[in-house]
């Protein structure tokens, strides 16, 4: 099954912190993924990275059409935590 993600918020240095709706909280590191095509723009452009945005089915980051990530990767990958960072 793939976890949905119900909240999430761009943090400092290109992470992002999600809350799944199994109850699952993360920090995940963004900057691994901006060695690949495309993902650089994040750090390029001004104020992209603090543009993402969830698609309708809740099981997608995305920032542009070329630059998404899956809920499953940051699920997997992001780093668990107690609770979300409150920007």
């Amino acid at each position: 099954m793939i976890q949905r993600i119900i909240k999430l918020v761009p943090l400092p240095d290109y992470q992002l912190a999600a809350a799944f709706d199994d109850g699952r909280k993360v920090i995940y590191d963004v900057k691994d993924d901006m060695k690949l095509p495309g993902y650089q723009l994040l750090a390029e452009v001004p104020g992209l990275f603090q543009q993402v945005q969830l698609d309708e089915s809740r099981t997608c980051v995305f920032w542009s059409d070329e630059i998404d990530l899956p809920s499953h990767a940051v699920y997997e990958y992001g780093k668990p935590v107690e609770e979300l960072p409150v920007i």
